[in-house]
């Protein structure tokens, strides 16, 4: 629980960058720079807790995740660049909860794949699926809401690009389970998703741009800016990192909806940070606010319905399932689904302090040619926000520690 909840806040946070879409900046280049300190940061955090060796070991274990992580990056960067022309056709505080319904979708692959709620009591039942329906009910408010504050089409624009995302990243999670039930730790994980994420957002970006020189060109003309997007990446992937551990120890149907408490730190950052919805009227603040408290509370019963033992049960069996399917060793994959180590050798290489100098060469080398982006904002709220995720960040990383040391 505090895994989701930490997620949320930092994927909250990492979204503000994408309101340089504001400064005529094109979305997919915006996309384009996040995934690149994505990518940086993916490798370096793995490399500082744990190094590549331990990378390498997971790897031997269960060869055919790099594919299943591959696949999962690839949606990840289509549905990232989706967010950008949703935030730019409909703001932040509207668009976060509509591409947020990824929890229905999430919730219907742990159920049909994984067997998550299977051996669940009718209680739980009834607060996955009733908090469901409230996260629907306040997305369809919200929705309603940004048809008021912008011209109808792009307003139905922006709609249908949150919800595209949505629907990726809905679909994303079948690759996360997959890997966490086989056994794999997170950390392993996300070295080789970004390298789907990475590749298919190049893709993305040469095809809209128009070609390599017009794409460099972009870049060059960006580069006072580009910093700020790197370092979007980086708080993304903090974010993303405690989600996956959500999703690993509380499973899809609990992980996901927790993650997407972002929708109300999007909210707190796109109104108190950036003012936006200011001068609306008092029914669409109404409905914006109202939908996503709505949302957070379909989220919260769904995250109270924890996991009983006859449902872990049917987790291990479906985890001893994909063992045999993949040919994995049934002790790696029932030692790392409960937290364990599983014989892992954690040791730090002149490989692993090369991955981390060179990452922090280049976010050095964009942050001296760097100029503060001229947004207005409220410096003084913003403030507040960091400190509260930063304080958040050292609650829930200690406490992982203590539990599993980031297994």
């Amino acid at each position: 629980m505090l895994c989701g909840v930490t997620a949320g806040a930092w994927l909250g946070a990492a979204e503000a960058p994408t309101k340089l879409v504001t400064l005529g900046l094109s979305p997919v280049l915006i996309s384009l720079s996040m995934v690149i300190g994505v990518f940086l940061a993916r490798w370096t955090i793995p490399a500082l807790i744990q190094g590549t060796s331990y990378v390498a070991a997971d790897l031997r274990q269960a060869p055919h995740l790099i594919v299943w992580a591959v696949l999962a990056g690839c949606l990840w960067a289509v549905a990232n660049t989706l967010t950008i022309f949703a935030v730019r056709d409909v703001g932040l505080s509207i668009a976060f909860p509509l591409w947020n319904s990824n929890s229905l979708l999430g919730i219907i692959w742990g159920i049909v794949f994984f067997r998550e709620l299977r051996g669940a009591d009718s209680r739980r039942w009834f607060g996955v699926i009733g908090g469901a329906l409230l996260m629907f009910a306040g997305g369809t408010a919200l929705a309603a809401a940004s048809a008021a504050q912008v011209p109808a089409k792009d307003a139905m624009r922006g709609v249908a690009a949150a919800l595209a995302a949505g629907a990726l990243w809905g679909t994303m999670y079948i690759p996360y389970r997959k890997a966490y039930l086989t056994g794999m730790s997170p950390l392993s994980f996300i070295t080789f998703f970004t390298v789907g994420e990475l590749g298919m957002m190049t893709a993305l970006a040469l095809t809209y741009s128009g070609g390599p020189t017009q794409l460099w060109g972009e870049l060059s003309g960006a580069k006072h800016v580009l910093f700020w997007l790197l370092a979007g990446g980086f708080v993304w992937v903090v974010g993303d990192l405690f989600q996956q551990y959500a999703v690993k120890y509380a499973g899809i149907t609990r992980g996901i909806p927790l993650s997407n408490t972002n929708q109300l730190w999007g909210l707190l950052w796109g109104i108190l940070v950036f003012g936006e919805l200011r001068g609306a009227s008092h029914s669409v603040l109404t409905q914006v606010i109202g939908g996503s408290l709505v949302m957070a509370v379909g989220a919260g019963i769904i995250a109270l319905s924890s996991v009983s033992p006859s449902e872990h049960q049917r987790w291990e069996e479906a985890a001893a399932d994909e063992a045999r399917r993949y040919r994995v060793d049934p002790e790696y994959t029932r030692a790392r689904i409960a937290g364990e180590d599983a014989g892992g050798k954690r040791k730090r290489t002149w490989v692993d302090w090369l991955v981390v100098g060179v990452a922090t060469a280049t976010i050095i080398g964009f942050a001296l040619v760097a100029r503060p982006p001229q947004i207005a904002l409220h410096g003084g709220w913003a403030a507040i926000l960091v400190l509260a995720t930063l304080g958040m960040l050292a609650v829930a990383a200690s406490s992982l520690w203590r539990a599993t040391r980031f297994n």
